[in-house]
């Protein structure tokens, strides 16, 4: 199980899916801070306190300030999928791949059309 933090314009289905997998999912709208445009390192900042990764489909912001300083509890970057369970499942996957993710970058894409 992995403590997670969803940003704002992540969609709660995932969110849904994740915490049926077991795993402890806290929304940005959950504490409160919803609507407020918190700039993406006030984010950041926020789940590392928490000890949470962070979730987001905000790849390029959020890549570019796992480069800037690692210090965080971890960052998964996804690409859009309209399948949410599906979604969540690939994250769950890769959230079993590890127990510690403190300054990792884990990317979630979208698998390729064939």
């Amino acid at each position: 199980m992995a403590r997670l933090y969803s940003n704002e314009n992540f969609p709660l289905p995932v969110v849904e899916e994740l915490r049926r997998l077991g795993h402890d999912v806290l929304t940005l709208q959950e504490t409160g801070r919803g609507e407020q445009a918190m700039p993406d390192e006030e984010v950041l900042e926020f789940a590392r306190k928490e000890v949470r990764v962070l979730l987001t489909f905000n790849r390029k912001h959020f890549i570019r300030l796992h480069l800037q300083n690692p210090d965080h509890a971890g960052i998964i970057v996804c690409t859009f999928d309209k399948d949410f369970g599906e979604l969540g499942r690939r994250i769950d996957v890769e959230l079993e791949k590890t127990t510690d993710f403190a300054g990792q970058l884990i990317r979630v894409n979208r698998p390729q059309a064939g």
